[in-house]
């Protein structure tokens, strides 16, 4: 797990970027990938990176991913889940994704958390709070994590294809960003992978 801090910024990794929901995600990102890409960014970058003992947010993570699995066998979305919790560590809301389910673009995991824990709150600010989420997030949701001003975000795998956390974009560390989360990465990255990787590997047999 790694904490990257908001005081400086990296240079971006380049290349397309792949909805997270499309089978070519899975027919190209495997765990080595997902691996490689962090090996990429940590390696690449001594001293913008801190490496820290696993914390507190193991707990939450494997709540995220257990969300994510059950996803997963009761429906065709992708196997990503999220938990928004409080400034004291409760969870205030929880979820994964419902694209597919609900047949809506927009309803990333981290999208149905966060409407969740505004609703549950009575606020759109999400001061305090902290996303969990089992996959980096995109520029989507990582600008609704921006938007709602959450304290913290941690995810879990990271995704070369899409990320917007430091893979491919960097939002939450850009210097024209109104509000700059923390961001931790890595947590429970083989397990978050693994999950996805499963996923996409039994839609191509």
């Amino acid at each position: 797990m790694v904490l990257i801090p908001s005081r400086s910024r990296p240079p971006l990794a380049r290349g397309p970027s792949i909805d997270r929901g499309s089978p070519l995600f899975g027919a190209s990102t495997t765990v080595t990938s997902l691996r490689r890409a962090a090996r990429a960014v940590l390696g690449g970058h001594n001293g913008w990176v801190e490496f820290l003992a696993a914390g507190p947010w193991h707990q939450p993570m494997r709540q995220a991913l257990a969300l994510a699995a059950d996803a997963a066998r009761s429906s065709a979305d992708v196997p990503v889940g999220a938990v928004v919790l409080a400034s004291d560590g409760s969870v205030v809301a929880a979820g994964a994704n419902r694209r597919e389910r609900d047949h809506d673009p927009t309803a990333h995991a981290e999208i149905v958390v966060l409407r969740a824990a505004s609703a549950a709150l009575g606020n759109w600010r999400l001061d305090g709070c902290t996303l969990v989420v089992t996959l980096e997030p995109c520029a989507m949701c990582a600008g609704a994590a921006i938007a709602a001003r959450v304290e913290r975000v941690v995810f879990g795998a990271w995704d070369p294809k899409a990320g917007a956390c430091g893979s491919v974009w960097d939002l939450p560390r850009d210097r024209a960003s109104l509000h700059r989360p923390q961001v931790i990465g890595g947590v429970l990255a083989d397990e978050s992978a693994a999950l996805l990787e499963s996923f996409f590997a039994s839609r191509r047999q």
